[in-house]
């Protein structure tokens, strides 16, 4: 049995050694390196001198860096619980029974399978003052004055707005489809027996579906924020981190350090500082998940 057993051990290790040695090729050892940058004044072209810890000292002391982490929360704190509770009122609207049902589920995912360039130029086409579409409906239906314009992209809080709602538009789709499925699995009979008990539809929501949707809902907020705070390419292409950086996240300031300012260790530097970050969030979220279950 232990000859078998090991036999059986072999056989395993040989079928995931072709992943094995990818995953260690393209993850670990760029990982590894990566660590190894952080100490030294490295550039595009060449690692040049060891410098010890210098890099870990200026980050935590770097204003930009901060700014861009608040920059990359802000933005976390607009698209999370609006993005959940998007994708749960959308999710209901595609589940109840219509001759629209299809076309719901079709119109609610369809913007998800576009690629983010994509989804970022049509948002700068839609809030583009003088030529947008925002715009020109105002003026259309006369809630902006003639030859009065919103400069949606270069004032601060229009311009959150606008990365906003791009992006809940471009990503919802997939925690839609995610809700959606829970909302299936959901029993016919559960719902019938609440109705015979006289429960409202307001109470059946809060009682039964958001309950059942609890789990599926901590992992779509957990995956979410992660997200959230990688952001980059739609800011990047709506507002180029402006108006006067003001919108900036930290992956394009570790962008323009590597790229930009031929800094790659200290680029490097700030992007473990931001997966300490996510990795202290998702075990937070972790041992939440796991209270909540065992409570339950």
């Amino acid at each position: 049995m232990k000859i078998k057993k090991i036999r059986a051990d072999a056989q395993a290790l040989l079928f995931l050694l072709p992943f094995l040695l990818v995953y260690g090729l393209f993850t670990v050892w760029p990982m590894i390196k990566g660590v190894e940058m952080t100490f030294y004044k490295w550039t595009l072209i060449k690692k040049m001198d060891f410098i010890g810890l210098d890099h870990y000292r200026q980050v935590l002391r770097d204003r930009e860096v901060w700014e861009a982490l608040w920059h990359s929360a802000i933005f976390v704190v607009l698209t999370t619980p609006t993005m959940v509770a998007l994708s749960i009122s959308l999710a209901l609207i595609a589940n109840r029974k219509s001759l629209l049902q299809k076309f719901y589920r079709s119109l609610f995912f369809i913007p998800s399978v576009l690629s983010v360039a994509v989804a970022s130029y049509l948002g700068l086409f839609v809030f583009q003052p003088y030529t947008g579409l925002v715009n020109s409906i105002l003026h259309l239906v006369r809630l902006l004055p003639e030859g009065a314009e919103i400069f949606w992209l270069t004032e601060k809080s229009l311009a959150w707005i606008v990365i906003t709602l791009v992006t809940l538009w471009w990503t919802v789709g997939f925690n839609f489809i995610l809700h959606l499925s829970a909302i299936q699995e959901i029993p016919d009979e559960i719902y019938e027996a609440a109705r015979l008990d006289g429960a409202s539809d307001n109470q059946i929501f809060w009682k039964i579906t958001l309950p059942y949707l609890a789990p599926i809902t901590r992992i779509i907020t957990m995956l979410q924020i992660i997200a959230s705070f990688k952001v980059f390419m739609q800011i990047y292409i709506i507002t180029g981190g402006g108006p006067l950086d003001q919108t900036r996240p930290i992956i394009q300031l570790i962008y323009e350090t590597g790229f930009r300012k031929n800094d790659l260790g200290y680029a490097a530097t700030m992007s473990y500082l931001l997966f300490v970050i996510l990795l202290v969030l998702s075990a937070l979220q972790y041992w939440m998940n796991n209270r909540k279950g065992a409570g339950m």
